[in-house]
């Protein structure tokens, strides 16, 4: 026979307490965000991000100030910051993920909507009209993008399907797309590989007559949430990841949420992921 009814209930109670003075008792969590070429500052950002941690923490359960956020604009910023012993999850851009995941023991769990967007986004390959009609076209170009520290990111998972790129084709970083845009237009070699959000922008510019997006990729996380070198015990990352899921059903985590220019977070798009890193690997030989 089982324990009586008054003893479950205090076996129950007991495992309850148990759970949260654990809970108190563990040491404080930090959720780096990083997407390399986003606009802002570690300082501006803060507030968005105390408050983010703030609703995070409260909707999980967890004591008040055991869990924190900052916002790192910089890759080599970024990955020292998840090297750290407190840095517990990542939200980071794809291009971010795939470069680093192997070092950082990131492990794939949720994806990002960002606001006026979605789960998954296409990068797009912009260059002046006519002038690019296929990868032997990029022959002698520069190519821009926030994501341009990633090159296996750009030649891999965002440019593989349009064909292999010539060696010639120079990849680089930039957050200037405007200036790269309008110097394709000039009739320089240069094409500029955009995000979703970079793209939707696009018709609004005054020369957008004069541009083409030449190739798209497959759709891909546009952000991706990852727990670092299990560094949460299983139950607390549970209630993290429960908590992310559910912050944009009330309107305190809405709110939190919009401070940090996302809508919702949702699981992850597994086969994408997995997709975007073959597609890496294959571009990093």
């Amino acid at each position: 026979m089982g324990p009586r009814p008054q003893r479950r209930w205090v076996l129950a109670a007991a495992a309850s307490l148990a759970c949260a003075a654990a809970l108190a008792d563990a040491p404080r969590a930090t959720l780096v965000v990083c997407a390399p070429g986003s606009p802002g500052t570690t300082d501006e950002a803060q507030g968005a991000m105390d408050a983010f941690a703030a609703a995070v923490a409260a909707k999980a359960g967890l004591p008040a100030g055991s869990l924190t956020a900052i916002y790192e604009p910089g890759e080599d910023a970024g990955v020292a910051r998840l090297r750290a012993p407190d840095a517990a999850v990542a939200l980071v851009s794809l291009p971010f993920f795939l470069k680093h995941e192997k070092e950082l023991g990131l492990r794939p769990e949720l994806q990002a909507v960002p606001q006026g967007g979605a789960g998954t986004e296409r990068w797009g390959l912009v260059a002046r009209k006519g002038r690019v009609t296929g990868p032997a076209g990029l022959d002698g170009f520069t190519i821009y993008s926030t994501a341009g520290y990633a090159p296996a990111f750009v030649r891999g998972p965002a440019l593989g399907g349009f064909g292999s790129l010539p060696p010639s084709v120079k990849i680089t970083q930039s957050s200037a797309v405007l200036s790269a845009l309008r110097r394709a237009v000039a009739g320089e070699p240069v094409a500029v590989l955009l995000d979703g959000a970079q793209q939707a922008a696009l018709p609004s510019l005054p020369f957008a007559a004069d541009l083409e997006v030449v190739t798209r990729s497959p759709p891909l996380p546009a952000g991706v949430v990852a727990p670092v070198n299990k560094r949460l015990p299983p139950a607390r990352w549970a209630k993290v990841s429960t908590a992310l899921r559910e912050l944009s059903g009330e309107p305190a985590g809405a709110e939190a949420l919009a401070g940090i220019r996302m809508t919702r977070f949702e699981p992850v798009d597994g086969a994408a992921v997995s997709a975007a890193r073959a597609a890496y690997a294959e571009a990093s030989r």
